[in-house]
């Protein structure tokens, strides 16, 4: 039972992130960013205090680090080039029509949900851009769709996919990608293939988020498609002095240099290219590796619309049914039962 069929007008819900259109929009972004309950945890107004503190005082050296990128953030075009090859990958299974929505600015929830109303499809998708499912990222997502959707009375049937952690064709997209550039480290010695995701803090797992357990789960299928000797996953971009999840991105590349060996570094919870990436990888942590000695640092790129990303989304699309609560892209959930977070239930 596919849930798109050839008679169907179907809405796909495509959830990011979001970044700055414009130099002007770096500080409001970063209001959003830090007003975020799941980022500070302050009730209001203290929430909304410090996140106006934070964002002022930050917004100078964000500007810097966008500046490096144009000026603006490429995360809104780069996934808008994946609607348009999901779409592509979907014709023939209907009307399908995508829409980006994404977290810290535009277009976000509100707008979105009147857009998708006005379309007036038979019914929705809701497609996180986030493999791996956390409380903090897809599941805010449908949380704040589901809000902006009751608001204005959107009463479309409605499903999505939690998370493809170990999707097939997501496995082999990552695969594909990585063996180029393991080949290429390979001529200067046996690579250290660094799998990097967004960290959190480690009070967030200890309530039950699954995200860790997903991410090391995706992980450990590219390592054995690729048979893969010598791998570690590690997490970047910790902010705040609270204990995040370890090992840290910095701290492996200080002991591969170390080790003398060359290094394969894999954004593997980042679909898409952005500031963590573009910036923090390939400027950041490239400037690190090279300053402890680490001559031989290759960045593997982003899915962003390499074939077999798009397959594993349109595979996900086509083969979901409808569902009141979220699915995995199995349809079952993945989870161990101990990760009291997973949406799927057990």
């Amino acid at each position: 039972m596919t849930f798109i069929s050839p008679s169907s007008k179907t809405a796909i819900v495509l959830f990011n992130l979001g970044g700055p259109s414009d130099p002007e929009a770096v500080q409001p972004f970063l209001f959003n960013l830090f007003n975020d309950p799941a980022i500070i945890g302050l009730p209001n107004p203290f929430r909304r205090m410090l996140a106006s503190f934070i964002s002022r005082r930050r917004a100078p050296k964000a500007q810097a680090i966008y500046a490096e990128l144009g000026g603006k953030s490429p995360i809104l075009e780069n996934t808008d080039a994946q609607a348009r090859a999901l779409e592509n990958a979907l014709s023939g299974h209907g009307q399908v029509k995508t829409f980006l929505c994404m977290r810290y600015w535009h277009p976000m929830s509100g707008d979105v949900a009147a857009a998708v109303k006005e379309y007036a499809p038979d019914h929705i998708i809701l497609l996180p851009l986030y493999p791996q499912f956390s409380t903090t990222t897809s599941g805010w997502s449908f949380g704040d769709w589901h809000r902006a959707a009751r608001a204005i009375d959107m009463a479309t049937p409605t499903t999505g996919v939690c998370c493809y952690p170990t999707q097939q064709d997501f496995i082999k997209a990552h695969a594909q990608l990585v063996q180029t550039y393991v080949t290429e480290a390979s001529r200067f010695g046996a690579p250290r293939v660094l799998f990097s995701a967004h960290g959190l803090p480690e009070k967030i797992i200890k309530k039950g988020d699954p995200y860790q357990w997903q991410v090391e789960e995706t992980t450990k299928a590219v390592v054995k498609a690729l048979d893969l000797k010598d791998a570690v996953n590690c997490y970047q971009s910790r902010v705040g002095p609270m204990k995040w999840i370890g090992p840290s991105t910095e701290h492996e590349l200080f002991r591969a240099a170390a080790d003398k060996v060359p290094v394969v570094l894999v954004p593997i919870a980042f679909v898409s290219e952005h500031s963590e990436t573009l910036v923090e990888l390939d400027i950041e942590y490239a400037e690190l590796a090279h300053g402890k000695g680490l001559d031989h640092y290759y960045r593997v790129p982003t899915l962003s619309v390499q074939a077999h990303f798009i397959a594993a989304m349109a595979d996900m699309c086509l083969r979901l049914k409808a569902s009141k609560t979220p699915a995995s892209h199995t349809g079952r959930r993945l989870c161990p039962t101990s990760l009291k977070q997973c949406p799927c239930p057990a």
